[in-house]
């Protein structure tokens, strides 16, 4: 018998004698992953409006922008599509490490329908991309659960998704997170930074505490000064832990936005907005100047949130540092007509928002000046 044969015949007889390989074997179990999805089903479903065409085994989602045409028709004449992506950062890892989830996904949700309304849009749709190492479909319900309530509050669908389970790449407890968001506007509506003027006001919105940006500095400030997350510091609350304070989600500002928006079809006195996420009031708000123009903002307007002295104490961090890296208690900023200021921070505080006069607009090159 030739030797190559041989060969052959005992590398089947190897073959047989080991234990059958399969994809959980791998590390992927499939049977987990439809599991988690029928568990998401009732959360997914009460975002959907009329709107959404039922497609339940579809390869992507369906939703009808021409709903009820006449209405549509009167509402834009010149509709024009928005869309924008985020995620929450290393705020996940203080998620898994607190054991808690029911807060993540209101985060992943506002980051992404926050900068969205900037633009004077209103959302439309949702997708969210969920990464991890182990799939546990009971924790990543309560991350899927927390993107629909928000969804559901800003008046968005969740529309699809995707949960990628890949222990190659991930720790068994590490998750990642992205979300996807699409909205419409009006084009004659869509907020333009050449409509800023001198004399102008900016208006900010109260944020609830970091919301998801500069973790990567907060959770080393926590290990190096050997914060307990666990424990209540009176300082700074005497009700929730410190991890519960630092997973305070994001402020959903989308639906205040929206209904504010509404009630200026015709005038256009809002100059422009800021979403402020990372890069601090300077980094936000520069965005929605123009080249002559500067925002000049008085930092002593309002008390920021205890969160931020807090941080700054236990990390010596420079002020200048913590400017740079927080929103450091102002989420969302407007810049309005000043005859009409007053009126629209009354409106906005009818909203459920707590808005401050915190500064206003004087001739410059595009900078902010935090007075």
């Amino acid at each position: 018998m030739p030797t190559g044969a041989i060969k052959i015949s005992a590398a089947r007889r190897r073959s047989r004698s080991r234990k059958a390989l399969t994809y959980a074997a791998a590390g992927v179990n499939i049977g987990e992953g439809d599991r988690f999805v029928d568990l998401i089903q009732k959360h997914v479903r009460r975002t959907h409006g009329d709107r959404v065409i039922h497609n339940p085994w579809g390869f992507a989602g369906l939703f009808r922008l021409d709903f009820k045409e006449g209405l549509f028709k009167r509402n834009f004449r010149e509709p024009v599509l928005l869309a924008c992506t985020d995620g929450v950062g290393t705020k996940i890892k203080l998620a898994v490490e607190m054991g808690r989830f029911d807060t993540i996904g209101i985060d992943l949700v506002a980051m992404n329908v926050n900068d969205l309304v900037v633009q004077g849009g209103e959302p439309l749709i949702f997708l969210d991309y969920i990464a991890c190492g182990k799939l546990i479909p009971e924790r990543l319900e309560q991350i899927v659960k927390g993107i629909a309530e928000a969804c559901r509050e800003c008046g968005a669908a969740v529309l699809g998704g995707e949960t990628a389970e890949m222990p190659d790449l991930y720790a068994p407890d590490d998750i990642d997170l992205a979300g996807f968001a699409v909205g419409v506007v009006e084009l004659s509506r869509v907020t333009d930074p050449g409509r800023v003027e001198p004399g102008d006001v900016v208006i900010g919105l109260e944020s609830d505490g970091v919301h998801s940006n500069g973790f990567a500095l907060a959770r080393r400030i926590v290990r190096d000064a050997g914060l307990d997350l666990h424990k209540v510091y009176k300082e700074l609350d005497p009700r929730r832990t410190l991890g519960q304070v630092l997973l305070a989600p994001t402020r959903l500002y989308a639906r205040s936005i929206v209904k504010l928006m509404r009630n200026y079809r015709v005038k256009k006195i809002i100059g422009g907005m800021a979403h402020i996420t990372g890069g601090g009031l300077e980094g936000n708000l520069s965005r929605a100047l123009h080249a002559s123009v500067d925002a000049v903002i008085d930092a002593a307007s309002w008390t920021p949130h205890p969160i931020f002295p807090f941080l700054q104490a236990h990390g010596a961090v420079p002020r200048d540092e913590m400017q740079r890296v927080f929103n450091m208690g102002i989420g969302y900023c407007l810049i309005v007509r000043k005859s009409f200021a007053p009126s629209i921070k009354r409106q906005l505080s009818r909203l459920g928002e707590r808005p401050v006069f915190i500064g206003g607009i004087q001739p410059g090159s595009g900078r902010v000046r935090l007075a």
